[in-house]
């Protein structure tokens, strides 16, 4: 009987790894796991969040694509702009189609030093306003030149808003 290369005869192990084979078994499938969740994780997830609903695109959609649940489609001649508010706590009580005045705190600046930069603003989308890491925005429909003053404020500066509506 042939029990070489050419064999088709079965191969038996001879018991369960152990010792640093074992050891080297476990990883591989630790990080194989690891890999199979970060694949299925959606983009825009924070590490160790559940997923809510679906992550906002970075600026509104054009009209004909898909929008995340309850964001307002962007008006003609507006711009969309992403605003980190100084005060989070605000965005629980503002809403999509809402509308407020975006004020700006130069930095070092005292509160009552506020610059008004749009008046009735629309809110687009207002997202994560329970989170606690910073990644909270509201996103307003800004006129162009507005936008420009917005984007343009010196680093350090905070925004607030009023709400009108």
């Amino acid at each position: 009987m042939v029990t070489g290369e050419g064999s088709l005869r079965p191969v038996y192990w001879r018991g369960l790894p152990r010792g640093a084979t074992l050891l080297r078994v476990t990883l591989v499938a630790a990080l194989l796991g690891l890999a199979a969740a970060v694949l299925h994780t959606p983009a825009g997830c924070p590490p160790g969040a559940a997923p809510s609903h679906p992550a906002p695109p970075a600026s509104p959609a054009p009209s004909g694509e898909a929008r995340p649940s309850g964001a307002l489609p962007l008006p003609g001649g507006s711009v969309g702009v992403p605003v980190r508010l100084a005060e989070p706590a605000a965005l629980a009580v503002l809403h999509p189609g809402a509308r407020v005045d975006l004020l700006v705190v130069p930095a070092g600046g005292a509160a009552g030093e506020a610059t008004l930069l749009a008046s009735r603003a629309l809110v687009l989308d207002v997202v994560g306003a329970g989170a606690v890491d910073g990644s909270s925005a509201l996103y307003l429909a800004l006129r162009p030149e507005q936008a420009q003053r917005a984007v343009g404020v010196p680093e350090g500066s905070r925004f607030a808003v009023v709400v009108r509506e």
